[in-house]
């Protein structure tokens, strides 16, 4: 599990990594947990949560809608009884155990959702699970006793949100992809030109690190470069 600490003493923990990274982000106090992962990671998310001693969640932010990232929120809710936020416009979804149908950004992608595009909605089915919380354009963690705040980065969904941990960390959910060493464009997306406006709120943090759902960290550096060749105005704006 790797681990991540802030300069303001903030722990950061991948519980789970594969089909999809499950962070838990640690005070002495508190227990956030940042989505959930599939079904069949149940039980590796069980035993990695027994391993650091995990009595308690206390939130749970869920990042986007879609089943790999919210398909266990019931059952956490049900045993350690976090409160639950996601963005209003994915709360909908999350209440029906539902997901939005992603779009492919390029070739090999846009031919496998106009595949499975029928199917996905069922494919994708997961335990209905109510919030306790919605966000819009942002949200103070410091009630949380937390130096941090939910932003909203529209794009992959017009619902996907950042959690920004003492300026210095960011959770994006699939607002960027750690698969490839050249690019952090993910693969699925509902709007992209929403996706690279989020690019260029990230970027206006002082984040030198951004960590998605789906493969490894992405260094600021990264970041910048990706955003300024697709942007067409290429201007970080202060």
């Amino acid at each position: 599990m790797k681990t991540w600490i802030t300069k303001g003493g903030y722990k950061i923990v991948r519980l789970l990594s594969g089909r999809s990274n499950v962070f838990l982000i640690s005070t002495d106090r508190i227990n956030i947990l940042v989505d959930t992962s599939t079904e069949f990671m149940w039980r590796f998310f069980q035993k990695r949560l027994e391993k650091l001693q995990v009595k308690h969640i206390d939130l749970l932010i869920l990042t986007h809608s879609h089943f790999d990232h919210t398909a266990n929120a019931a059952r956490i809710k049900d045993i350690f009884k976090p409160r639950i936020i996601i963005h209003q416009t994915e709360a909908k979804y999350l209440s029906a155990g539902d997901n939005i149908i992603p779009e492919g950004t390029n070739i090999f992608t846009r031919f496998i959702v106009s595949l499975i595009s029928k199917k996905f909605q069922a494919i994708g089915k997961y335990s209905a699970c109510n919030c306790d919380q919605t966000v819009d354009d942002s949200f103070d963690l410091s009630g949380y006793g937390v130096k941090g705040n939910i932003m909203h980065t529209p794009g992959h969904t017009l619902g996907s949100i950042s959690i920004i941990i003492d300026n210095e960390i960011a959770l994006v959910g699939d607002t960027m992809f750690g698969i490839f060493w050249w690019s952090v464009f993910p693969p699925f997306a509902s709007d992209q030109d929403k996706l690279l406006e989020s690019w260029g709120k990230l970027l206006r943090t002082e984040c030198e690190l951004f960590l998605p759902s789906h493969g490894s960290g992405n260094k600021r550096s990264l970041v910048e470069k990706d955003y300024a060749k697709r942007n067409k105005t290429s201007v970080i704006e202060n």
